[in-house]
């Protein structure tokens, strides 16, 4: 299993690295308590605070020194904290937080990162504050503090960009690897950005879940919000997701056809080819979540108009809502228990009228005015267990197409111990369905031979052995093959398959072959030698 997921991993780690090694060095302090800050929540909102005072101080570019610090110190506290503290001690505070918290007495400060290409842990250096030395008026020294690159890193992490920006900002991201062709780094903003379009679908939902238990614990700001953002969504994705996948697609069309017709098959272009394909897969679900967007989008405008006007319609008519109005008093004050009659009494002292049959529930509900029509039309079934099985039956189709190339392929060569592709075509030209069902699976067959080049039969059944089937009707080429030597009497005896490709020959040219479409096209593709063992 490949794991580029993984590739950016020691850069993810640096910066959670940052938060780590804050925390733990100040979780891990008692001198807090000497100025009367108890907990961890106060102690790491005066961390944060004092660093924003010190970037404010450095945008500014203004002196920060030890005095500034104490005097920022001090007067937070008498404003807002109340703790009892002197300048002095405000001073000495700001001393210990600069010195000891953020600076680790001195000490370089590191975060152990796993880096997963290396396969080992990577020392992280994590640096907040910086000084250096200053002159006041009359040339008095000082020391000034400024933050370094992770502490303004630790800062503007927490500060949440806008949601309708996020989209945008990934977006322009994403585009410029793809115009650089950084396939691997625009996978990974495609994935984020598929994560937003995700978590956007999510938030309609849960919106949605708000307003049917009750709509006036929706407010009307939070609506216009979600729908501006749906709008942003919608207008921002869909024509340029459409054109970033027709250019993605043109791409992998054009490595392919260079790939099998040019020899220039290499390692660079199979990674650009692996990563453009991942990308255009996750496109395609990206459209398809703007599409749910746009559909629930809707939904929800339809159900807050049809809450609020049923809401108007029942002015009169007290509504609870059971966690805030029943079950919060109680489990606040258990004796409230003693007036629960006044809540059920309603219920409980008269007799619920019957207005509703359950058994036309069960029934098809048909409007009255148009039964009658009804009846006289065709009724149309839609059977979805068909529809599966139609879909299995040609997946099952194409499969067999994958095997019939490679068994046609592995037949000849079987025969011969050696064989070239140019001589398997002058073998094929009565039999040319069999080599090449569809341009689209002959291509795929060698691509995908070509890719392996040597194929060690007792790896394979190992590696079979030691995998739980998926079931999935896919051409895979080690299942095919050892498929096949298990289906023919003799290529049991087969150990190896090697496929070497003859870099100094012309190209073979195949022609008149037929496409998924069903046009006939010419094809150019590298000359190629298989040999068993």
């Amino acid at each position: 299993m490949e794991f580029n997921f993984l590739k950016q991993f020691p850069k993810r780690m640096k910066i959670v690295g940052n938060y780590v090694v804050l925390a733990k060095n100040s979780s891990l302090k008692t001198t807090w308590k000497q100025y009367g800050f108890d907990t961890f929540e106060e102690q790491i909102n005066l961390i944060f605070a004092l660093l924003l005072y010190i970037m404010e101080q450095s945008l500014k570019e203004e002196p920060c020194t030890m005095d500034d610090i104490g005097s920022f110190l001090d007067e937070l506290n008498m404003t807002y904290f109340k703790k009892g503290l002197t300048y002095e001690d405000s001073k000495a505070l700001g001393d210990f937080m600069i010195n000891v918290i953020l600076g680790d007495e001195g000490r370089a400060m590191y975060f152990q990162g796993f880096n997963f290409d290396k396969g080992e842990y990577e020392a992280l250096h994590i640096s907040f504050v910086a000084n250096k030395v200053i002159y006041l008026e009359e040339d008095i020294k000082r020391t000034s503090y400024y933050l370094t690159d992770d502490g303004y890193n630790l800062l503007l992490a927490t500060l949440e960009v806008e949601g309708n920006m996020k989209l945008t900002i990934h977006e322009m991201i994403f585009r410029l690897h793809l115009e650089k062709a950084t396939y691997d780094k625009a996978v990974e903003e495609m994935k984020n950005i598929f994560n937003m379009l995700r978590i956007q679908v999510q938030k309609i939902k849960e919106a949605m879940r708000q307003i049917k238990q009750n709509v006036l614990n929706y407010s009307v700001l939070e609506y216009k919000e979600l729908l501006d953002e749906n709008l942003n969504t919608i207008e921002e994705t869909k024509n340029r997701f459409m054109m970033y996948r027709e250019k993605v697609m043109e791409r992998v069309y054009k490595l392919e056809e260079d790939n099998i017709n040019l020899n220039k098959f290499d390692e660079k272009d199979m990674e650009n080819l692996y990563n453009l394909k991942i990308i255009e897969g996750y496109l395609n679900r990206a459209l398809d979540e703007h599409q749910k967007i746009l559909t629930t989008h809707f939904d929800m405008k339809s159900l807050y108009s049809k809450e609020l006007e049923s809401l108007s319609q029942m002015a009169l008519i007290r509504r609870f809502d059971l966690n805030h109005d029943l079950f919060q008093p109680i489990l606040d004050d258990v004796s409230n228990l003693d007036r629960m009659d006044l809540f059920l009494k309603a219920l409980l002292h008269q007799e619920v009228e019957k207005t509703y049959n359950i058994n036309l529930a069960f029934q098809k509900q048909v409007s009255l005015h148009r039964k009658e029509k009804a009846e006289e039309e065709e009724l149309l079934d839609f059977d979805e267990n068909k529809w599966q099985e139609e879909l299995i039956k040609k997946k099952k189709e194409k499969l067999n197409q994958y095997y019939t190339c490679l068994e046609y392929i592995l037949g000849l060569t079987f025969e011969a111990k050696r064989i070239s592709l140019s001589e398997i075509k002058e073998q094929s030209e009565e039999n040319l369905e069999l080599l090449a069902p569809t341009i689209e699976i002959f291509k795929e067959v060698i691509i995908e031979l070509i890719k392996t080049k040597d194929i060690l039969i007792h790896d394979l059944t190992k590696e079979r052995s030691e995998m739980i089937e998926d079931g999935l009707l896919e051409f895979q080429l080690n299942r095919a093959i050892l498929e096949l030597l298990e289906g023919h009497e003799g290529w049991n005896e087969i150990n190896r398959i090697q496929i070497i490709r003859l870099e100094d020959e012309e190209p073979i040219v195949f022609d008149n072959l037929i496409s998924e479409t069903g046009t006939r096209k010419r094809i150019r593709c590298s000359n190629v030698v298989f040999e068993i063992e």
